[in-house]
Order: C-alpha cells, then sequence, then structure tokens
C-alpha cells in the first residue's frame, strides 16, 4: 500500500510590488524661486517667502503707486515695475540709492519731507509672483490689483526672460546722453512732483484742528 502524501502548494508571497510614493505637490515659492533662478538668472535669498538681493543688478525706487503711475511715461516699455500693496517699486539701475540724495537736492526737493526712497545694496525686495504663476498651477491668476491689496507682490511691467534687465533700467548716466535707457533725473523729477503733489492733497483733506 502506498501512502499518499499531502500535496505541497505553491508559496503565496506576501510582498506587494513596488509601488512608488504619491508625488509631493512642488511648493508655489520653489516655483517661484526656480522662475527667477533659471528664467531670469537673478538671485535669490533662502527662506519663504522669496525675496531678491538689491544692489547687484538694479537698485529701487521706493514710492505711492498713486505718484508712480505718473511716472511710467518715462520708461522704456522693458522697464520692470512692481507693486506692492499702495507702493511702488520702479527697478533702477544698481547704484542709484548713493545717488538719490545729491539728485534730490539738485532738483531742489531736497527740503522737502517726500514719501519716497531708493533700496540699495544690503536690502532685499519681495519677489513678485511670476507672470501667469496662477494658471500654470491649475488656478485662477489674481488681477494685480486684487493681488496687491492682499499684500503679495505683483509685475505691473514684468522683467522679460531672456533679455538683460540692466539695459533697460533708469540710469544717471542716460542723462544727456541719447542711449535708449531712460532717464534716471527726469524719473525721479517727476515721481517727486507727484509725492509732494499727493501729499498736499492729503494735508488738505484732514480735518482742521479745533483751537
Amino acid at each position: 500500500m502506498v501512502a499518499t502524501g499531502r500535496s505541497a502548494s505553491p508559496a503565496i508571497s506576501t510582498l506587494s510590488p513596488a509601488v512608488p510614493f504619491p508625488r509631493q505637490p512642488l511648493d508655489p515659492s520653489d516655483q517661484v524661486r526656480r522662475w527667477y533662478e533659471n528664467e531670469l538668472g537673478w538671485a535669490t535669498v533662502p527662506g519663504n517667502p522669496v525675496r531678491l538681493p538689491l544692489g547687484l543688478r538694479f537698485d529701487v525706487l521706493d514710492v505711492p503707486a498713486e505718484a508712480g503711475r505718473s511716472a511710467l511715461r518715462h520708461l522704456v516699455p522693458g522697464s520692470p515695475v512692481a507693486v506692492q500693496g499702495d507702493r511702488m517699486r520702479l527697478l533702477v539701475a544698481a547704484g542709484s540709492r548713493e545717488e538719490l540724495p545729491g539728485l534730490l537736492d539738485w532738483l531742489e526737493w531736497g527740503t522737502l519731507a517726500l514719501d519716497l526712497s531708493a533700496i540699495g545694496e544690503g536690502g532685499l525686495m519681495d519677489a513678485p509672483v511670476p507672470p501667469g504663476w496662477g494658471s500654470a498651477m491649475g488656478a485662477r491668476p489674481p488681477s494685480i490689483r486684487s493681488a496687491a491689496l492682499r499684500g503679495a507682490a505683483v509685475w505691473l511691467r514684468p522683467p522679460e526672460p531672456g533679455r538683460e534687465v540692466e539695459a533697460s533700467l533708469p540710469t544717471l548716466s542716460a542723462l544727456g546722453g541719447g542711449g535708449g535707457a531712460p532717464d534716471l533725473v527726469r524719473l525721479l523729477d517727476t515721481v517727486a512732483t507727484h509725492c509732494h503733489r499727493l501729499r498736499l492733497r492729503r494735508a488738505c483733506a484732514q480735518p482742521l484742528a479745533l483751537s
């Protein structure tokens, strides 16, 4: 009599095939940083939000947006301009911050308290969101006005990838030079004039103090 043994059943593997982990969504800050560093070749500083160091390739003229809009006609189309809240940042040639006090004195604006300043080497600027950033991430891009009112920095006139920004920036060397760069003196005089008018309007709008 031949004993019949139990047939061995094949071993069942308990290992599941390798399943890749779900992809982490890209951090919007990383996308913004990559756009500046890869598309424009601009430096950024570590941290969040993304910030741009000033004084390397450009300085910034910081003015009330209401006054700054009157100066846009003195800029060439490719000259970048950003807005954040009620402030406008006009990109100007690197080194312009050092020229500002002397130019205001020469233009006879030096004795007035104007709401404008230049920021250069050692300063930082919030990086405006790149043009079309919302649609690239599957969201509806906000309007310039709504984003600026929420405190985000946005480009009113964005820089163009592949072009050197320096050639389009207002500079002191353009005074009487006849080149393509805007004249920093003319731009500054226009901005100072409108800052002064804005200051007078605000002063007149304040109720008179009762004696």
